[in-house]
């Protein structure tokens, strides 16, 4: 039976320096089953279409370029409550405020280089989902 599903990527910057594992192993702690996962390489037209939600703002072209320079992971979790526990247990986007044992504490290094993305809503989780996952892909 579904419950609820939340959308996450970690970031190339995870990805550079080893620490898939290690975040995979916090959210499976965390009580979050995965219910798609895929390694994959965002293109210039698919990190600006993901993101299109920011081409306005100043960091826009400095985030495409961040989310394009190396390999993702692309997952979609499944937990009661999925969106706001996932949002806690990776806590503020900026490492420096984040809380203590959160993700993003432990491995991001900055506010641009956040390790970790996730829904901020379950109608964003769903369209994120469906960006990257067709539906034979989620189990």
């Amino acid at each position: 039976m579904v419950t609820n599903r939340t959308f996450t990527m970690l970031k190339p910057d995870s990805l550079e320096k080893g620490n898939t594992g290690a975040i995979l192993e916090k959210i499976n702690t965390a009580g979050f089953r995965l219910v798609a996962m895929k390694q994959t390489q965002l293109s210039k037209r698919d990190a600006e279409a993901f993101y299109a939600v920011h081409n306005e703002r100043p960091f826009f072209n400095d985030l495409v370029e961040y989310m394009t320079r190396g390999p993702i992971v692309a997952a979609i979790l499944e937990k009661d409550n999925a969106v706001e526990d996932f949002r806690t247990l990776i806590g503020a986007t900026n490492p420096e405020e984040a809380a203590e044992g959160t993700i993003r504490k432990i491995f991001a290094t900055s506010i641009s280089e956040n390790a970790v993305h996730g829904s901020d809503s379950d109608e964003n989780a769903q369209i994120e989902g469906a960006f990257h996952f067709s539906g034979r892909e989620i189990f």
